[in-house]
């Protein structure tokens, strides 16, 4: 008998408890960065270094975070499931705890591209640099001699993984919202593709504005949110 396929659609608030600052809440980045200077395409040409600095101390955060009950939670469904993770988060926080197939909606922070790539073309992913927690600077050029440029969605950009996204949504057994706001679009719309009969958890502490008959809503942190949810299941 195939196991069920378990579709997790994981936001900030997954990570919020391993200490990576998120965007939105209360003393999050949005509170101490212009939106429009660090993370849009405008952004980028307008200060290229004020962007490549933002994200070097992202990534500085990043090496010393560590993944979180929840993370690991997420990997163990894999012991009892076919599980296909799909998170907005540009952490690899989910990679560390051990899933092993993670989808990254809006990039990836230890990852870099050409400035002048085209992300949303098939081989695209050949000129994508995994440079781990490494700074990078004005004047770090890529193999095609262009800047290199954060292997990120900005805001203004497509979204180049969405379509496989809502494949993947189309196809779940069971669909798990984990510390995710569904404020960000397009990623906030994907359940609307979840079979009429798939059950759709919500695990967040803070209530999410889902109207949908499918809907179990469970109000917790991420860590505590996942005991109850395996439990459930």
């Amino acid at each position: 008998m195939s196991k069920k396929h378990i579709v997790v659609l994981t936001g900030a608030g997954v990570s919020a408890e391993s200490g990576f600052a998120t965007f939105r809440d209360t003393g999050g980045l949005w509170e101490q960065y212009n939106v429009n200077d660090v993370a849009s395409i405008e952004g980028w040409y307008r200060n290229r270094k004020l962007v490549l600095d933002f994200y070097n101390q992202r990534r500085a955060q990043l090496k010393d975070a560590k993944p979180n009950a929840a993370h690991y939670a997420i990997a163990g469904l894999e012991n009892s499931y076919d599980v296909d993770v799909i998170t907005q988060n540009v952490d690899n926080l989910h990679e560390r705890a051990g899933s092993t197939r993670v989808l990254h909606l809006h990039g990836e922070l230890t990852k870099m591209r050409p400035e002048n790539g085209i992300y949303d073309r098939t081989d695209s992913e050949a000129e994508v640099i995994d440079v781990g927690y490494d700074q990078v600077h004005l004047g770090d050029l890529a193999p095609n001699g262009s800047q290199l440029r954060p292997h990120i969605v900005f805001f203004g950009e497509s979204v180049p993984n969405i379509n496989k996204a809502i494949d993947l949504v189309s196809r779940a057994d069971i669909l798990l919202i984990v510390g995710s706001s569904l404020q960000v679009y397009p990623a906030a719309g994907l359940y609307r593709y979840a079979p009429n009969d798939c059950p759709i958890y919500v695990i967040d502490p803070k209530p999410v504005p889902l109207a949908d008959p499918r809907v179990t809503f469970i109000q917790e942190v991420a860590t505590k949110g996942m005991e109850k949810f395996v439990e459930l299941i």
